[in-house]
C-alpha cells in the first residue's frame, strides 16, 4: 500500500496504466471499494468526473486527461525526491552542516572529519568556524563543536579528542636572548602577542594553580586574532604567544618553540560534537556520531 502521502494521485496514475480499477487496486495493495473510495473522494474535491468507467472498461475524461498531463511528471518529482531523502537513512550521503570555534576546528579536522570523507566520499561537510556560540537549530546546523562547559544544557554532548590545554610558548631564541618567565605575572617584562577576541575586547591570559586564578594583561609590539598569524610571528622571535595547545604541539616536539609555565596552564574542559535530541536523523549524520563515539571508546 502507499504511504507516501500522495495516494489519490498514485491512484489516478495507476489506474491509467493498469486500465483498470482492479489491477490498479493491487498493484497499490488496497481493495477495489477502496480505490473507488479514493477516486471518488478526489472527484469530489476536484468537481469533475476524471474516468468514464462501467462494468467491462475505463477511460479518462477529458478533465481526466488534463488532470494527468499536468499531476504526472509533478508526482514522479515528489516520489523522486522522497526516494532521495530516504536513501539517506540507508547510505551517509548528503550535507552535513557543522558550527565550530576555528581552534576546535583544528584540532578534528584532520583526524575526525577528513577521515570521516574519505570512509563516506558521498558526503559533503559544510564547516563553519567563527568565535560566537550560535543557536545550531535556528541557524539551521546539524552539529556544533565546543568546548563541553559551552554547550546547551538542552544538547546532547559527546566529548572528542585529547585532554586539552592551553600553551604559552616563544622561540628557543627568543628565551636564550630574554631568559624564561617563571609565574604569569613575569609576562610583563616580556613582549608578548596579545589576542583580539571575537568581540573586539582584548583576550587576557588565564591562568590557574593550586586553585590560584591569574589574569594577565600582556603587552606587546602586535595584536592578532588568529593563530595561525600567531605562529608566524613566535616563530620569528617576536616573543611570547598564548596558544591552544593543540596550535603548536607539532612546533614544541620538533624544537621549534619551546613551553613555559606549563604547570600554571591545567587540562581544560573537553571538546564535545553536540546536537539537539531530536529523532530522524541522516545516515550520515548517524555514521558520523558512530565514529566519534569509536574515538571516545
Amino acid at each position: 500500500m502507499s504511504k507516501s502521502g500522495l495516494i489519490e494521485f498514485d491512484a489516478v496514475l495507476a489506474i491509467v496504466r493498469r486500465k483498470s480499477f482492479r489491477a490498479a487496486a493491487l498493484e497499490l495493495g488496497l481493495s477495489t471499494t477502496a480505490m473507488s473510495n479514493v477516486i471518488g473522494k478526489l472527484e469530489r474535491q476536484l468537481g469533475v468526473r476524471l474516468f468514464n468507467r462501467t462494468t467491462r472498461s475505463v477511460s479518462l475524461t477529458d478533465a481526466g486527461r488534463n488532470f494527468v498531463d499536468q499531476v504526472g511528471p509533478a508526482v514522479r518529482t515528489l516520489h523522486d525526491a522522497m526516494s532521495a531523502a530516504r536513501s539517506q537513512q540507508e547510505t551517509p550521503s548528503g550535507t552535513l552542516r557543522i558550527n565550530a570555534f576555528a581552534t576546535g576546528a583544528r584540532e578534528v579536522l584532520g583526524p575526525l572529519l577528513l577521515k570521516f570523507l574519505r570512509r563516506y566520499p558521498q558526503v559533503h561537510i559544510d564547516l563553519v568556524t567563527e568565535g560566537r556560540i550560535v543557536d545550531i537549530i535556528a541557524e539551521g546546523f546539524d552539529l556544533g563543536l565546543r568546548s563541553a562547559d559551552l554547550v546547551p544544557s538542552d544538547m546532547i554532548a559527546i566529548p572528542i579528542g585529547p585532554p586539552r590545554s592551553f600553551a604559552v610558548v616563544a622561540s628557543p631564541k627568543y628565551f636564550k636572548t630574554n631568559g624564561k618567565p617563571r609565574v604569569p605575572p613575569d609576562l610583563l617584562r616580556h613582549p608578548c602577542l596579545r589576542i583580539r577576541l571575537p568581540d573586539g575586547a582584548p583576550h587576557r591570559w588565564q591562568f590557574e594553580k593550586d586553585g590560584q586564578s591569574v589574569q594577565i594583561d600582556v603587552q606587546g609590539p602586535i595584536t592578532l586574532d588568529e593563530a595561525s598569524l600567531s605562529r608566524i610571528a613566535v616563530l620569528d622571535h617576536v616573543g611570547i604567544a598564548y596558544f591552544m595547545e593543540s596550535d603548536v604541539r607539532e612546533d614544541i616536539k620538533a624544537g621549534r618553540l619551546v613551553r613555559v609555565l606549563e604547570d600554571w596552564t591545567p587540562l581544560l574542559a573537553p571538546l564535545c560534537l553536540y546536537y539537539p535530541s531530536r529523532r530522524n536523523h541522516s545516515a550520515a549524520f548517524k555514521a558520523l556520531i558512530d565514529m566519534v563515539q569509536d574515538r571516545a571508546g
